[in-house]
């Protein structure tokens, strides 16, 4: 049982070796790589050595209780223990998504609903802030258009973290998050106080390490450059400082004008460009390797629907977990472990379900 994991105490003995090198560090791109490796791997040799003494434990015991019955009242305790800690080394056993240490630029974009779908994007994101706070990560907001009442057409923003463990990374919990999400709530311009629904939608993609990690030829670019409409500065509509920038062989378009020089949102948008072509490919990845499942929870559809806010209620459902909870007060506050969990948990379980079907 387990025998996989000589393979990779292997592998993890191989890259003590070379973070103990000091070469290593006069090249970031595979300082990163190897770091992020090794405290994958680290998890599970953990785990595995548990499991061996938890294991070695439980057959001194069942030896000793042959002769002294008190070690017998130890052996359905270390069982329990061992199943747990099998269940543990099993899960961290799913091959991971090699892109979970990465950090994320994600869009939330007003959908059906108006005025009232601007508020719950600002809604929304007031509360990926505030997940983002309780997570110790950072967050920058790298381009934003508001409505008349203070809400959101469209923010982008980027989340970063200071680890390099994936099961620690802000793509492996924010991943689960785009698509559309319904609220259902009395709006604020609602005199008869009757509920509506409507909708925002969320976009999150994985942050490049590099720009040279994304090759992206210049010739491939058609870049505009027109006035900004908008809060910004003394030079908004006055100079053509706002940049759109479209990627011809996928057709993604990338508008920045937050920023009061030309350069420094075209910048920007390179950034958020690179991040959508490196999603692209992974979805291209996944898709050429039959990887994209029937009941995936991260899901390529932007359009579906994946959770509803009902505030009469005080309601959090997410359509494809079954989770639900009566605390979306706190949920609005940025307490968003559990449903992030309900999606990691559903997905391990299926691609613990696919290994099974290739043993």
């Amino acid at each position: 049982m387990f025998e996989s994991v000589l393979t990779l105490q292997a592998e993890f003995d191989e890259l003590q070796s070379e973070l103990a090198d000091p070469e290593l560090h006069s090249n970031p791109a595979r300082s990163k790589k190897v770091n992020r490796r090794y405290a994958e791997l680290s998890r599970i040799i953990a785990a595995w050595n548990e499991w061996k003494e938890i294991g070695e434990n439980l057959d001194a015991a069942r030896e000793l209780a042959e002769e002294d019955s008190s070690f017998a009242e130890e052996i359905p305790g270390l069982e329990v223990q061992l199943e747990d800690t099998s269940a543990k080394l099993r899960r961290l056993l799913i091959p991971r998504d090699e892109l979970d240490a990465r950090d994320v630029i994600m869009e939330i974009k007003m959908g059906e609903g108006g005025a009232e779908s601007a508020l719950f994007a600002a809604d929304l994101l007031r509360m990926y802030l505030h997940y983002a706070e309780s997570k110790k990560w950072k967050t920058e907001i790298i381009e934003q258009t508001t409505s008349d009442l203070g809400g959101i057409k469209d923010i982008q923003l980027a989340i970063k973290s200071n680890t390099n463990d994936p099961a620690e990374g802000v793509w492996a919990h924010l991943k689960y998050e785009g698509g559309v999400h319904r609220v259902q709530r009395v709006p604020a311009t609602e005199s008869q106080g009757r509920i509506h629904t409507s909708a925002a939608g969320v976009l999150v993609f994985p942050e490049v390490d590099e720009p040279e990690e994304v090759e992206i030829n210049h010739n491939d670019l058609k870049i505009d450059v027109y006035r900004s409409s908008g809060p910004g500065g003394q030079s908004v509509n006055t100079t053509d400082s706002a940049v759109r920038i479209t990627h011809l062989p996928t057709g993604i378009v990338v508008a920045m004008q937050n920023e009061k020089s030309q350069l420094q949102n075209k910048e920007a948008g390179m950034r958020v460009l690179r991040a959508r072509v490196l999603a692209r490919q992974q979805e291209e990845i996944d898709a050429a390797a039959s990887l994209v499942r029937k009941g995936q929870i991260r899901t390529m559809d932007r359009s579906e629907r994946i959770r509803t806010y009902n505030f009469p209620e005080n309601r959090i459902a997410d359509h494809r977990t079954g989770y639900k909870a009566y605390n979306l007060d706190s949920v609005m506050n940025g307490a968003l472990d559990a449903v992030i969990e309900s999606c990691i948990l559903a997905d391990e379980a299926t691609r613990l379900a696919e290994i099974g079907d290739h043993d």
